[in-house]
């Protein structure tokens, strides 16, 4: 039988409580992701994730079409929250991240999904952009796991988190599933229209890293603790590619756990807009370089 996670003992002593407290708190002048806007989401104002007071879910259900070490046979149990703190101009879930999608969702509403989700059989609580709303999911949880929630918690984020909210993660959040999109400014700034997007990035692996280490795996190959990077490949940003990829391998570790993802197309406001440079599905002669890319850094253990 597998050990309870963590976050049981925390819940015990009683430190997750401290730290819902201390996450709302700070939500009267809002620090919950590296914005640092300070809008008073506590008095439901929106800043630049547009999401005040309470979370917005867009859906939750067993998800068979995560990684395979997450979703094994019952799925993984994802909750999408809905809009984001990014404005990606290529999103694949473009309706969801920056449209009006989604319903208001109380704590106990959220304790409610998670503990439906482990009662369908799912191998994990699955938490999809959750960088601008780390108070209301620790609000959630802490109520999950009093009700009995034992499942891993993963934490599923474009990489733009705020080093605060991740520290309030620590030993709560079992698998950190971080994206790595983008490494200079300039594509960062152009793309994701938020130029400090690869500093934030690096910083957020880095802690995530140190909180959970290297990815592990049960008996049945479902995943139990550690870090999982996404990459998208990006139709001529190869090099962006090997300096991700690099710097997993010599800054994180070279049993980084990677997804080196081939699924691009033009989405989001591409096709739209003057991106003419990324209106195309990345060739496999990229695709194939970023896996080479990933062998020469020194990584061993992606998955296609």
């Amino acid at each position: 039988m597998a050990a309870a996670p963590k976050y049981v003992d925390l819940h015990r002593s009683g430190e997750i409580e401290r730290r819902v407290r201390a996450s709302l708190e700070g939500l009267r002048s809002c620090r919950a992701c590296p914005w640092e806007c300070g809008t008073d989401r506590a008095r439901d104002a929106e800043g630049i994730c547009r999401t005040g007071r309470r979370a917005r879910v867009n859906s939750f259900f067993p998800h068979h079409g995560e990684e395979r070490c997450l979703r094994g046979t019952g799925g993984s149990g994802t909750i999408f929250f809905a809009r984001c703190n990014l404005q990606c101009v290529f999103c694949q879930n473009y309706d969801i991240s920056q449209r009006d999608a989604g319903f208001e969702a109380s704590a106990l509403d959220l304790a409610g999904m998670m503990l439906d989700l482990q009662l369908a059989g799912c191998h994990n609580i699955n938490l999809v952009t959750p960088e601008h709303v780390v108070p209301q999911a620790l609000e959630g949880l802490q109520i999950a796991i009093d009700d009995g929630l034992r499942l891993p918690v993963v934490y599923n984020t474009s990489g733009f988190d705020s080093l605060d909210s991740l520290r309030f993660l620590d030993g709560i959040v079992d698998i950190y599933m971080p994206d790595f999109k983008l490494w200079t400014e300039a594509n960062a700034a152009r793309f994701l229209k938020c130029g400090r997007y690869p500093e934030a990035a690096r910083a957020a692996l880095r802690e995530m890293h140190r909180q959970v280490g290297d990815l592990t795996l049960d008996e049945r190959g479902i995943a139990r603790r550690g870090l999982l990077v996404r990459h998208l490949v990006m139709p001529g940003l190869v090099e962006e590619t090997r300096e991700i990829l690099r710097f997993l391998a010599g800054e994180i570790s070279p049993d980084t756990y990677v997804n080196i993802m081939d699924q691009y197309h033009p989405a989001g406001v591409v096709g739209r807009g003057d991106y003419a440079e990324i209106d195309r599905a990345a060739e496999r002669g990229e695709v194939e370089a970023a896996f080479r890319h990933a062998r020469e850094a020194g990584l061993h253990r992606f998955e296609p």
